[in-house]
């Protein structure tokens, strides 16, 4: 019995992958900073083009949200994501990814079976808990701002 579980453990340990925490923190700089500048330098090419400063910011979250979209569908925003991490899945474009990844990947079973069950598995929790924080958030605003505690 012994030799099985040091043989086990051995296995384990092979298989078991490591991690180097700060390169893994580099990557996801590097890579979660390369999106914020493609995001920043969207956003002063539309300013330069005339348009105003909140229609070139919504602009810009569309055309990231789509070029996610994209190379989520392309699958090449998986591997951005494996390089990554969350330098990849904490902008907008790792929020779309995880909208379109599981649409992509239960096509097969259908529209409704499919697609429209399978769409918001891994967004939904975030949908839900966004929404409830915010709303929790704003009846205590709402709270102090009617006590006084808070100016409107």
């Amino acid at each position: 019995m012994e030799v099985n579980k040091q043989a086990f453990d051995k296995y384990v340990k092979e298989i078991t992958p490591t991690h180097n925490v700060w390169l893994d923190m580099c990557k996801a700089f590097l890579v979660g900073g390369i999106i914020c500048v493609i995001g920043q330098a969207i956003t002063t090419f539309l300013m330069g083009r005339g348009m105003d400063k909140e229609t070139s910011a919504a602009w810009t979250l569309l055309i990231l949200i789509g070029s996610s979209v994209i190379l989520t569908g392309l699958n090449l925003y998986p591997k951005i994501v494996k390089f990554a991490g969350a330098g990849a899945l904490v902008p907008i474009t790792g929020f779309a990814n995880s909208v379109v990844a599981p649409a992509i990947e239960f096509k097969a079973e259908g529209q409704v079976f499919g697609i429209g069950c399978k769409i918001f598995t891994i967004a939904g929790p975030v949908i839900l808990y966004g929404i409830l924080s915010s709303w929790i958030l704003g009846v205590i605003y709402w709270i102090l701002q009617a006590m006084g505690v808070v100016g409107a």
